[in-house]
């Protein structure tokens, strides 16, 4: 599902710790790390978007999240041209994700990288909030700024109370 400005509809999730750290992935035999994200289907909103993308990429449920907040708007971000299909119809030239901050309540014991197929991820860490801005692929670090940014005080609340 491409929109008619060639952007794939996407969430993208910031998932934290009781102390503030968020999970970081690496995706699937790659040396490339990144938050879970994902598309979103035809006829689907977005936060049924992200719990299905949270399970088929962490193996967590509703029941071992919290919902902190969600940014306001769509963040967007082109692709490199290198990486654009140009044979696929409609062209996809990037994504607009709609960004989730959540926070564990289950335990580490329910994540499951590997309840799918065709696992997403093959390892994970828990990181400093701001540590995926020097570590995310270039052309995701302008939408990474701004969903760190907006999510980021929802989550200092959540830790002080």
């Amino acid at each position: 599902m491409i929109d008619s400005d060639g952007f794939r509809p996407n969430v993208g999730i910031i998932l934290s710790n009781p102390d503030g750290k968020v999970f970081w992935a690496r995706r699937y035999g790659q040396n490339a790390w990144q938050f879970p994200q994902g598309g979103i289907h035809k006829h689907e909103s977005p936060d049924q978007a992200m719990y299905r993308e949270l399970y088929e990429e962490t193996g967590l449920s509703p029941e071992h999240v919290e919902i902190v907040g969600k940014t306001s708007k769509w963040l967007r971000y082109r692709l490199p041209k290198w990486m654009v299909r140009r044979n696929s119809h409609p062209i996809c030239i990037g994504q607009k994700q709609i960004w989730f901050i959540l926070r564990l309540v289950g335990t580490e014991s329910d994540f499951n990288l590997s309840n799918m197929e065709h696992p997403e991820f093959d390892n994970w860490s828990w990181v400093d909030y701001w540590y995926p801005m020097s570590e995310v692929v270039f052309f995701k670090r302008k939408v990474y700024q701004r969903a760190l940014t907006e999510l980021e005080p929802l989550l200092l609340n959540q830790i002080a109370t």
